[in-house]
């Protein structure tokens, strides 16, 4: 499993499929609550996660396209839109520092 040194992410995508709205309220949240951090928070298509990609943050549902698109990235899937385990996890990595993975 794919795991990354806090201090190395330049850049989170938020990956999304039809585009409701839900992921971009997502990104949004990621972007204020890790303002400060000299990460980049994006907001792509599933299938077209950048390259540069460091951490790919995308619904449970579309894990496994997410993995086809950025093999070797660190996957955080989550249930949950507003207020999901996973994220907040990753968010409190982000700050305090460690290791982000799944």
């Amino acid at each position: 499993m794919p795991s990354i040194d806090s201090k190395d992410v330049k850049k989170i995508v938020v990956a999304c499929d039809a585009g409701m709205g839900s992921s971009v309220m997502l990104a949004s949240q990621l972007r204020k609550s890790l303002s400060g951090l000299p990460v980049e928070v994006q907001h792509t298509p599933v299938n077209s996660i950048p390259a540069d990609a460091d951490v790919v943050v995308c619904h449970t549902g579309l894990a496994a396209r997410a993995r086809a698109g950025a093999p070797g990235v660190v996957l955080i899937p989550f249930n949950l839109f507003i207020g999901d385990p996973a994220v907040t996890k990753l968010v409190n990595t982000m700050k305090s520092g460690g290791t982000v993975d799944a």
